[in-house]
């Protein structure tokens, strides 16, 4: 198992400890790296969601997980790698969400693959695996 980056909605079903399937392959992932990695800007997106909630004690849990993970930063290799895929985007008509630009670019610029359940979103970029942990 590579190292991962995992995308939000990933690490949003890990959080809640529902999906059995993402729990053991987080569970297999943790015991081979020791370590969960994110971007700044799937931290962003459970910061908001939590916050549009008000749900303090969530946003005392993540405070505490992202204390315990890679949270890499969005940088400008970062940006200017997500700003050639929003181009290619609009050239072959794909999403241009900039959350998920950031985080495949994120994983490219890490040399990392993608955990994420949204396959469509980033099936189509070019050199990015993906990896679905809800599959066995």
């Amino acid at each position: 198992m590579p190292p991962a980056l995992l995308d939000t909605d990933i690490l949003s079903k890990f959080l809640k400890q529902k999906n059995p399937r993402v729990l053991q392959k987080a569970a297999t992932y943790l015991a081979l790296h020791g370590r969960f990695a994110i971007s700044a800007m799937t931290r962003y997106e459970v910061l908001r969601g939590l916050k549009s909630k008000n749900a303090t004690r969530q946003l005392n849990n993540f405070a505490t997980f992202c204390r315990n993970v890679d949270v890499l930063p969005i940088t400008d290799a970062i940006l200017e790698r997500a700003s050639d895929l929003w181009v290619l985007a609009l050239q072959t008509g794909h999403s241009r969400r900039d959350p998920d630009l950031i985080i495949a670019a994120t994983a490219l610029e890490h040399g990392r693959v993608l955990a994420t359940g949204n396959n469509p979103h980033f099936a189509w970029i070019p050199g990015l695996t993906i990896e679905d942990w809800r599959q066995v």
